[in-house]
């Protein structure tokens, strides 16, 4: 089990994107590095990268968003190009950061932000960094048992810590011990919240041309992307199948994939080590 680290101190501040607040949190000094969070319930960024952000902070300058939707962000995502809007989103903020282009880390729902944001304007993303990125092969095999838990959570007979703690104990990580009951706590307190219960962030897409643009494997412009990419996804993801990392390494021009053997969906939370000295290292050019 990976021991945790304590956080160093973040400065925060909530930044207006197009009339909407995302919140941010900060530290460290370097080239900026932005860390997108995933999807699942009650996710926030800083709680998702608790045992990334002191380490990466040693050599960047290290920016924590809440996507729209979570967190202390403002709610609503739009449905009809949930990938689009929060790409729209986290690009606003980089102007708002004064930051011409930055690295990028992003887990599950936060990659496929990143990935969008790369493809619709590749000059705003220095490296990028993905683990387990949504919309992968997403049109060519049906739902993987975790997505179906993950997208159930605010349907039938609505939220519950229960539905939480099945989804994380048994879809998200490999090892169910290595995730303390306050993490579950803390997730599930924040799935309630009324705004976020009246809009969830992440659903069912809404059209099959909506589908069919959440499958970044039907997008002809992944084949000529021309930024560094690094692909590490849990070999025992039960989420976003491994099978996606292959799909992205076959189609990107410059692609390095690394799959993490006796891990899950959160290859960050499950592998911090590895996880940090491999992303540090590829952000850097070093690998």
């Amino acid at each position: 089990m990976t021991t945790d680290t304590e956080l160093p101190s973040m400065q925060e501040s909530l930044l207006d994107v197009a009339g909407k607040e995302i919140f941010v949190a900060e530290t460290g000094d370097g080239p900026p590095v932005l860390l997108l969070h995933g999807g699942g319930p009650g996710a926030s960024g800083v709680s998702n990268y608790h045992r990334n952000i002191a380490e990466l902070a040693k050599e960047y300058r290290v920016i924590v968003p809440d996507l729209p939707g979570y967190g202390r962000s403002a709610k609503g995502v739009d449905g009809a190009d949930p990938f689009g809007y929060l790409a729209d989103a986290i690009r606003g903020l980089l102007d708002q950061l004064g930051l011409d282009k930055a690295h990028f880390v992003g887990n599950s729902y936060g990659g496929a932000c990143a990935l969008r944001l790369a493809l619709d304007t590749p000059d705003r993303v220095d490296r990028m960094v993905l683990m387990g990125p949504g919309g992968i092969g997403t049109t060519r095999a049906l739902p993987t048992p975790g997505l179906n838990s993950l997208l159930n959570y605010y349907s039938g007979d609505g939220p519950s810590r229960l539905k939480l703690e099945k989804f994380i104990r048994t879809y998200l990580v490999f090892n169910a011990a290595d995730v303390p009951d306050s993490v579950i706590d803390a997730r599930y307190a924040a799935s309630i919240d009324p705004e976020v219960v009246a809009a969830p962030p992440l659903r069912r897409p809404k059209s099959l041309r909506a589908l069919w643009k959440m499958d970044f494997t039907r997008d002809a412009r992944l084949s000529r992307l021309p930024v560094p990419t690094l692909v590490l996804w849990g070999a025992s993801d039960k989420v976003n199948r491994p099978s996606g990392g292959r799909m992205l390494a076959e189609r990107m021009p410059n692609c390095d994939l690394y799959e993490v053997a006796n891990t899950g969906h959160w290859v960050q939370f499950e592998r911090a080590e590895l996880f940090n000295r491999l992303c540090a290292d590829f952000l850097a050019g070093r690998r």
